[in-house]
């Protein structure tokens, strides 16, 4: 008997680890969508991906806009609005989550010309409905090395 319950707890401790790994995974997977959907302008993800309580908080919070903001952007760009963006690159990425909340930190470089501006990012994932939602962005310039 005693056998059978430290199994069963070792079993259980072990799939509970490979959750948090698998979800850890599957999240900085989600997050480099993210990146490439705004790279892409793909509506149609960044619809399914950002909750509707989104909050994007830019650079010394010069900007602080929402999902429509971010939508409203991509289908203008779909539509012929021009685009100066031509990469994002992420580095860096940290994943933590915390019950039914994840983080996703790390650094972008956008490039936008003439020379790329490095970003620190901090996003926050919520678990809902049996996926992850895209709650809140906060992203910073990273001042050049003078």
């Amino acid at each position: 008997m005693m056998k059978s319950l430290i199994l069963l707890f070792t079993f259980l401790i072990l799939s509970l680890t490979a959750y948090s790994q698998t979800s850890e995974a599957q999240l900085l997977e989600l997050d480099k969508g993210w990146e490439n959907a705004l790279l892409a302008s793909d509506v149609k993800f960044l619809e399914s991906l950002v909750a509707d309580e989104f909050i994007w908080v830019h650079n010394h919070a010069g900007l602080i806009d929402g999902k429509e903001a971010v939508l409203s952007r991509a289908k203008r760009i779909q539509s012929g609005q021009a685009d100066d963006t031509r990469n994002r690159t992420t580095k860096n990425q940290q994943v933590v989550i915390l019950g039914k909340t994840g983080i996703v930190s790390g650094f972008t470089v956008v490039d936008r010309g003439p020379s790329p501006t490095l970003y620190h990012f901090m996003r926050t994932y919520a678990w809902v409905d049996g996926k992850w939602k895209l709650l809140g962005n906060h992203t910073m310039a990273i001042p050049e090395q003078e």
